[in-house]
């Protein structure tokens, strides 16, 4: 098969034939139609990530079609079509066995602890707890833009932001996983601050529904003073110091922080702020395969708009030098790689 390989970090990969993969017990291989470009790919390239071990393939939030099943696997055959959310469960751990696969104990995570998905093929383990059967109305480039940021925001936003219509939810950095959360809380009815400090980006989340878009190129807005209190809900998609510190001191009394954003362990949150005000800072990690139903069901309903998020599509030949600019503010939306196409489409 073809895929993007990298035998040293941070040196840009190449595209070169790699033997297909096969199919592990418990496990499928899936033919991958397309995939997203995600800056967690960027931070694995650049030696950030201890589990990846040389040469590697990144990509981890991808849709396609099973190409072959391996042995135990019941409930799917070749040619099902389906994607499978960034952390991939056991199934067996004590995490999973209360429903929190996302923070599953021995997870696997394509693109990371094994080859993943910039490629014409990837394995997907334990595939009766992971795989995820898509709808005939939603085509693979919406399905990829849900593996890793929208099924993310879905979560962060739902379930542990615990949103509710008429709430104000501050979203601080509009790239994919910002913007993807900007359209879910405005879609259950909150009302939406967004903030960034691209004004391409900040036109695409009112287009996604934000009611406000701040610019913070000039220093950080005033939330506060839009909101009338401060959000209930607050959303820090970019991960820095400084929208950390922003995300929490701009929430009102009893408001919630939701932190999706990776960043260094050597951050510090303006705890004084927290005691306070009684603020709750919750982390967020992923989405399970199980939870996927209800994401889907309003993307079938025409709630959820993911697609309108893909602003980009590349072929497995561009992937590296697209890789290799996100150390940067990236464009707006989500790019996703589809195997198939010619360069530079």
């Amino acid at each position: 098969m073809r895929a993007v390989v990298y035998d040293t970090f941070g040196v840009l990969p190449e595209v070169r034939e790699v033997p297909d993969p096969v199919a592990p017990a418990g496990g499928v291989v899936v033919a991958v139609r397309a995939t997203g470009l995600c800056r967690s790919d960027w931070h694995g390239w650049r030696g950030h990530d201890a589990d990846i071990r040389l040469p590697h393939v990144p990509g981890h939030e991808f849709a396609g079609e099973i190409a072959a099943v391996g042995a135990g696997v019941t409930g799917w055959q070749v040619g099902d079509r389906v994607t499978a959310p960034f952390v991939c469960a056991c199934g067996t751990c004590p995490a999973c066995l209360a429903g929190d696969h996302q923070v599953c104990h021995r997870q696997q995570q394509p693109g990371f602890t094994h080859w993943g998905s910039f490629a014409d093929l990837v394995v997907v383990h334990h595939a009766g707890v992971n795989l995820v059967r898509l709808p005939d109305e939603v085509d693979f480039g919406t399905a990829a833009a849900l593996g890793c940021r929208f099924a993310t925001a879905f979560r962060a936003v739902v379930a542990q932001g615990r949103v509710r219509a008429g709430e104000w939810v501050a979203v601080y950095g509009c790239g994919g996983v910002g913007l993807s959360a900007v359209m879910i809380a405005a879609a259950v009815g909150a009302r939406v601050v967004a903030v960034d400090v691209r004004p391409q980006a900040l036109a695409m989340a009112a287009r996604c529904g934000a009611a406000v878009t701040l610019d913070a190129s000039t220093g950080t807005p005033d939330v506060a003073a839009v909101t009338g209190d401060g959000a209930h809900l607050s959303i820090d998609a970019l991960g820095s110091q400084a929208t950390l510190t922003a995300s929490v001191r701009g929430l009102r009394r009893r408001g919630r922080h939701v932190q999706v954003g990776l960043l260094p362990a050597t951050v510090t949150v303006p705890m004084d702020r927290v005691v306070a005000h009684e603020l709750e800072v919750i982390g967020s990690h992923g989405m399970a395969a199980h939870a996927y139903p209800e994401m889907l069901a309003l993307v079938q309903a025409g709630r959820l708009r993911p697609g309108d998020l893909v602003t980009e599509e590349l072929s497995l030949s561009d992937a590296p030098a697209a890789l290799a600019t996100m150390d940067g503010p990236a464009p707006a939306g989500i790019r996703i790689v589809v195997p198939g196409t010619p360069p530079n489409r």
